[in-house]
């Protein structure tokens, strides 16, 4: 999540209920010391409850605009497939752009941004699945899990008699997060790890088991990300490990299985990881 953050990008947290994916988001939120907005997702949420609304203002005599939810430094969109379409879509300005259009006006958002949206992949009843455009987005998509033996036993004796997250300050201000971002900008990539990544992503959409491979923005997302784990690693340069560890909660996502390697078992995932392994790694790092 925090590579996500570095990396200048948004993460989707997909899992089962009660495992904690709110609570990750909002303890995020409070490390850092910045503003945060909440969004629950509905089928009968509109555009404008997310982006904002223009109102006519009678003590005025003028329109004025009042901002929504999107207008925050980390912005959690709770169960984000619950929502119409059209309201997925109201959030693709503000991803991609880090600005909002409402009624011909521009607004910008403030930095750092990072959208945070949650969905359930089990229960698919009233819910509308993120297109193609949206989820390629998101820089990563990670899942939570269910915690060990021990971890749910330490749930149970720091969870139990009050909220945790009210416990939590910020380690970190929105500067200290924008000085991070730089600082993963500038980690060098030699030029055999960006044709190791060309061949990535040639290796997609060349390959029969997968029906959609990865796009432009997903080779840079997954450079970017990298450099990010460089970055936190105490590294000025990537290495393909970096490449490697990343390939999955960066791509997986944006990847589509055909029909037939569905049958077979084969999910986005173990294609990813198949053609990661045929796939000759540079030596030649200068």
């Amino acid at each position: 999540m925090l590579l996500c953050l570095m990396a200048e990008g948004h993460l989707l947290i997909e899992d089962v209920p009660g495992v904690g994916k709110t609570t990750l988001a909002k303890a995020l939120a409070r490390s850092i010391h910045c503003s945060f907005g909440r969004i629950q997702f509905t089928p009968d949420l509109l555009p404008s409850d997310v982006v904002g609304i223009t109102v006519w203002n009678r003590e005025k005599s003028a329109f004025e605009f009042r901002h929504g939810p999107v207008f925050a430094n980390i912005m959690l969109g709770d169960e984000i497939n619950r929502a119409s379409p059209k309201t997925q879509s109201a959030l693709l300005e503000s991803m991609a752009e880090e600005q909002v259009t409402v009624d011909g006006t521009t607004y910008g958002l403030s930095s750092p941004f990072m959208v945070i949206a949650t969905q359930n992949p089990i229960e698919h009843e009233g819910t509308y699945p993120l297109p193609e455009s949206q989820l390629d987005r998101f820089l990563m998509r990670l899942g939570v899990g269910y915690p060990g033996r021990s971890d749910e036993l330490d749930v149970l004796e720091t969870h139990g008699d009050h909220n945790t997250l009210i416990d939590l300050t910020p380690v970190v201000t929105a500067r200290d997060v924008t000085a991070m971002m730089a600082a993963a900008r500038s980690i060098h990539i030699k030029k055999s790890l960006q044709l190791y990544l060309v061949d990535l992503a040639e290796a997609t959409r060349n390959n029969r088991q997968l029906a959609l491979g990865m796009s432009p923005r997903a080779t840079l997302s997954l450079q970017r990300a990298s450099k990010a784990r460089a970055a936190s690693h105490g590294r000025d340069f990537v290495i393909p490990d970096d490449i490697k560890a990343l390939a999955e909660p960066v791509l997986a996502h944006r990847l589509i299985v055909t029909p037939e390697a569905q049958l077979q078992g084969i999910d986005a995932a173990s294609a990813l990881q198949s053609i990661l392994g045929g796939l000759p790694v540079p030596r030649d790092l200068q």
